[in-house]
């Protein structure tokens, strides 16, 4: 949604209870200002459909008791934490950005973990190799943009995205968000419990042909 800088006379009284409420909130006055006047002409800003898909994904974790969600009001990014069942219990962190220009990509997930295991590194390191590959044949052809990765020491990250140029409901994009790091989180565990790549793909496709909404 494109933004014009407009001048606005305000009193000093108002311009202060909206610079109080908007340290408050962690904003500021231009965005707090934005977010009022777009909730009483009842406008969905980039901002405010965001908050409302990481509400949504939030209220689909809590089920999961593996996965507990954070939200950071008026953010762009929102988090989900796990634990690996391996020595002193690692934390997983994911964290997943939405973009405000719904021209390019929908968002990126990141995927932070830290670990004094070399051991840990190397299996997590092999298991983000083998999710692309993976998804190079199951999901890369129904996208018409191409789906970017990047894998840094205890960081990987990928780019999320919807096939299709159709405008997807807030409902929609956050059920596709949360079944997709359900079942990264899920075959991640699993193969490091002992899943062969094979399995790893098989059980990826079967979750593709139960209908889900793919990445």
């Amino acid at each position: 949604m494109k933004k014009t800088l407009y001048s606005l006379m305000l009193s000093e009284d108002v311009v202060r209870a909206v610079d109080e409420l908007a340290h408050q909130m962690g904003t500021n006055r231009s965005a707090l200002v934005n977010q009022i006047l777009a909730e009483y002409t009842d406008l969905v800003t980039p901002e405010r459909r965001v908050q409302d898909i990481f509400q949504q994904i939030s209220q689909l974790l809590d089920a999961d008791r593996s996965l507990v969600p954070f939200i950071t009001p008026n953010s762009m990014t929102m988090s989900v934490k796990s634990s690996l069942q391996y020595r002193y219990r690692p934390t997983v962190k994911y964290s997943v950005e939405l973009y405000r220009d719904r021209e390019g990509a929908l968002g990126e997930l990141s995927v932070a973990f830290r670990t004094q295991s070399q051991e840990l590194l190397e299996a997590m390191g092999q298991f983000f190799r083998l999710w692309k590959q993976v998804e190079d044949v199951l999901v890369a052809p129904y996208h018409t943009r191409p789906v970017e990765y990047a894998l840094y020491p205890g960081r990987f990250t990928r780019t999320l995205d919807l096939p299709g140029r159709r405008d997807y409901a807030s409902a929609d994009v956050a059920g596709a968000i949360s079944e997709y790091v359900k079942l990264f989180d899920r075959l991640m565990k699993g193969y490091l419990g002992g899943l062969s790549p094979r399995e790893v793909e098989s059980e990826y496709l079967r979750w593709l042909r139960e209908g889900n909404i793919i990445l």
